[in-house]
């Protein structure tokens, strides 16, 4: 199918891992630039590339493509050694990373601290579930003020060591504070349960301003002023192609509070993100998964704690990019899909695993939920109201055939053609394409082939 080259995002509409790479890449073909706005080594994507695969958290998914420019905005925050070891796993591919990739420098570090923070803490965290790699205290530096460093603080020794002059210390203290919190919720020593308080690390100035000014001096070709660029490239009618981490459900305004990330992982955090304004965007392209799924803490209404979520986890791979953790699985959500394609402004979606459902008896839809004895319409986004929602199926029948290999809608089984049509009614905005696979060429343009 010819598509014509716009500004667009790309943006899950459920809780993340909807295989969003997999578009990224086939619209990469009609942009000139790639860029991530938020979120950091927390969003991993799985990328196959003719018969290889990448693991990419931190680098956009344009970055297999030469003829595109690789931003990583200063919504993001930035854990220096895993860009690093990006950069190195693609050159080990013979896939060159050089003047493609630039790096705001305005983008906010990572520090072991900030990980070190999320580990001490954990027991007082009420399950939030979080990857572990300093995200959610790395976003707080940044808006408190006070402890915040930025990648272009990591070239200049003077303002880094100042910087972490202040900081430091203070974290140590934080730290121990943390330790003797922990201390306190220890059950007492009759108690049959045995825990232990987890030790902080200590850090120091010396020790730390080493090595980040080794990754400065390794990433200074990369870092750059990202929204001049940017802006400069729409200047030039260039096509800017946004890729936007985790999903919708997770956005730390209008997610699942408090189960959530630290970012703003809907459109609205590109302006923010990148310093191009919503005004520039042409097109909103929701990503959803035929099913659900969900990782970590936080309320799921159509969850599946059976043999059924087993089997779907087992035969679609939901184990996380990042962390590994197995995903919780479940029937696909309309109302929830509803709900975030209003906030996202998604014009069109994509429907992305159809082939993990072949072999069903039957297929569910969540087209409603019971609240307190009543039925409700509309995605409560309060945790605490979702997690008292049980979910209103529709069901439909299911298909035997497997489908991985069929490229034209009137190909598929009629039992999965009256599931997407339905989903698509229901969600209510149009389908763009249904994917049977991994591969890019696993692919079924929808109306194209009505």
């Amino acid at each position: 199918m010819k598509l014509e080259p716009e500004n667009c995002c790309v943006v899950g509409l459920q809780w993340g891992d909807e295989a969003k790479g997999k578009i990224v890449d086939i619209l990469g073909d009609h942009a000139d630039f790639v860029v991530r706005f938020n979120g950091g080594a927390n969003a991993g994507h799985t990328v196959v590339w003719g018969d290889r695969k990448f693991k990419l958290s931190l680098l956009p998914t344009g970055i297999l493509k030469p003829h595109l420019i690789s931003v990583i905005g200063n919504g993001l925050v930035i854990y220096p050694p895993r860009v690093m070891e990006e950069i190195a796993q693609l050159k080990e591919a013979n896939i060159e990373v050089g003047e493609n990739l630039k790096i705001s420098k305005n983008a906010h570090v990572i520090f072991p601290y900030h990980m070190e923070e999320e580990r001490v803490s954990e027991p007082i965290s009420h399950g939030i579930g979080t990857t572990g790699r300093g995200i959610g205290p790395c976003y707080q530096d940044k808006v408190n003020r006070l402890h915040g460093v930025r990648m272009g603080d990591l070239l200049c020794e003077d303002n880094l060591r100042t910087k972490l002059e202040w900081i430091v210390p203070r974290k140590n203290e934080m730290l121990q504070g943390y330790a003797r919190v922990n201390s306190q919720r220890l059950p007492s020593p009759n108690s049959s349960t045995s825990q232990h308080v987890v030790q902080p690390k200590t850090f120091t100035v010396s020790g730390l301003l080493e090595e980040y000014l080794h990754y400065g001096q390794q990433l200074k070709p990369f870092i750059t002023d990202t929204t001049r660029l940017l802006q400069e490239g729409l200047k030039k009618h260039k096509k800017i192609l946004f890729e936007a981490a985790q999903g919708s459900l997770l956005d730390v305004d209008f997610g699942t509070y408090p189960y959530v990330t630290s970012s703003s992982s809907l459109p609205g955090g590109i302006w923010t993100g990148t310093g191009i304004p919503s005004n520039q965007l042409n097109s909103i392209i929701g990503i959803v998964k035929a099913y659900s799924t969900r990782v970590g803490g936080g309320p799921f209404p159509t969850e599946l704690k059976n043999e059924i979520g087993n089997r779907i986890r087992e035969i679609g791979r939901e184990f996380g990019t990042v962390t590994g953790r197995p995903r919780r699985v479940g029937w696909i959500d309309t109302v929830a899909l509803k709900y975030t394609a209003a906030l996202s402004g998604a014009n069109k979606f994509c429907l992305m695993l159809l082939d993990v459902l072949s072999g069903l008896e039957k297929v569910a839809i969540a087209v409603a939920y019971e609240l307190n004895g009543k039925r409700i319409d509309e995605f409560p986004n309060d945790a605490n109201d979702l997690e008292k929602c049980q979910p209103i199926y529709e069901y439909l029948p299911g298909w035997s055939e497997p489908i991985s290999g069929i490229r034209r809608k009137q190909d598929l089984p009629l039992a999965a053609i009256r599931y997407i049509e339905r989903i698509e009614a229901l969600i209510g905005i149009p389908l763009m394409l249904v994917s049977v696979g991994p591969d890019r060429a696993q692919t079924i343009w929808w109306h194209e082939n009505a």
